[in-house]
């Protein structure tokens, strides 16, 4: 890839990349109920289905998923029911005690890091129309003479500034919580980040396969 174009598919990619849905949701939820670092380590349950999704794609099998009614549907749901649990759980979630550090935020132990992965793994992998985006979107920025190896470099930009983003999102979502320490704004909080959830997973239930 050109210096020109590399500076074409920057900002493009990191416009991509900041669009907020239900993983960056995720990540703010994170920031501001235990912290950025902790929020950073759950996104890489993200990156990692991402990497999955980044190779079918440049294998060409997100045109056949697409392409597959039954598969799209299947994945569809599957997400949505998923996306669906998680912000029921947040609507339940029980506010904390007044004036408890972030990493207490909840009342509960903190969860662990490999649960929060795998929460943010499942809602990335959940999503057939993110394949859509690698299919579409990355291999046009490709070099046919050199396909594999500009594709490798755009799939690692994409997953570099990704993970910026988690780390932007979880920092957003700290600031946040410094306004709601107290029982009653993170009972709000969580009510907010909740419905937020199910109106994805609604969304997502809905969505149609792409022509």
């Amino acid at each position: 890839m050109s210096l020109h174009d590399f500076l074409l598919f920057l900002p493009a990619c990191f416009a991509l990349n900041l669009s907020f849905g239900p993983n960056n949701l995720l990540s703010v939820t994170y920031g501001a109920r235990y912290g950025v670092p902790v929020a950073m380590n759950a996104g890489l349950g993200r990156l990692a289905a991402f990497v999955i999704m980044i190779t079918i794609s440049g294998l060409g099998m997100g045109t056949l998923l697409l392409a597959s009614e039954t598969a799209f549907t299947v994945v569809k749901y599957l997400g949505a029911a998923y996306l669906i649990w998680l912000g029921v759980k947040l609507l339940r979630a029980k506010a904390p005690s007044a004036d408890l550090p972030l990493s207490q935020h909840t009342g509960e132990a903190a969860p662990s890091t490999r649960l929060l992965v795998r929460q943010e793994f499942m809602v990335a992998i959940g999503n057939p129309k993110a394949i859509l985006i690698f299919t579409a979107f990355l291999p046009q920025f490709a070099v046919p003479h050199n396909y594999t190896m500009s594709y490798v470099q755009i799939g690692i930009t994409f997953l570099l500034l990704e993970w910026a983003t988690i780390g932007l999102y979880g920092w957003l979502g700290r600031r946040m919580g410094r306004y709601t320490r107290r029982a009653g704004a993170m009972r709000w909080f969580n009510r907010a980040s909740g419905s937020l959830m199910v109106f994805f997973g609604l969304v997502l239930a809905l969505a149609r396969r792409p022509n």
